[in-house]
């Protein structure tokens, strides 16, 4: 359970850092149409970056992965709102919050036993 919670949590970090982060504190395009889309401007995009990328640093530090959790959660809820604000599609880009942030909690839930104690899915 352990090797696939980490396994798990190493991809979604390679995600949020290659496929979110990254994009977004250089600049690119890709990154920039989705903040006009939905409102906001420019100038956050790098600080938008370096929140994701300090959630998933936390995040992957044993000593500090529940605090990263609870933060990637907060994160992915201010993404979901501002998905939710301008009616973009449910299932591919606003719910898309829900499943990575599950995702993180099943991670978790997996990698950690203290996790396991707070939530004790199994007998």
């Amino acid at each position: 359970m352990k090797i696939a919670g980490w396994v798990l949590s190493g991809l979604i970090a390679l995600f949020l850092a290659v496929a979110s982060a990254a994009p977004k504190l250089m600049g690119l395009e890709v990154a920039l149409q989705p903040m006009e889309v939905v409102g906001w401007p420019a100038k956050y995009l790098v600080l938008i970056g370096c929140i994701e990328l300090g959630c998933m640093v936390l995040f992957l530090i044993p000593r500090t992965a529940l605090l990263g959790a609870v933060l990637t959660t907060g994160l992915l809820g201010g993404s979901l709102a501002a998905n939710l604000r301008v009616d973009n599609p449910l299932f591919s880009h606003t719910l898309f919050s829900i499943y990575l942030g599950i995702a993180v909690w099943v991670a978790l839930w997996l990698r950690e036993e203290r996790a396991r104690m707070v939530f004790p899915l199994l007998r």
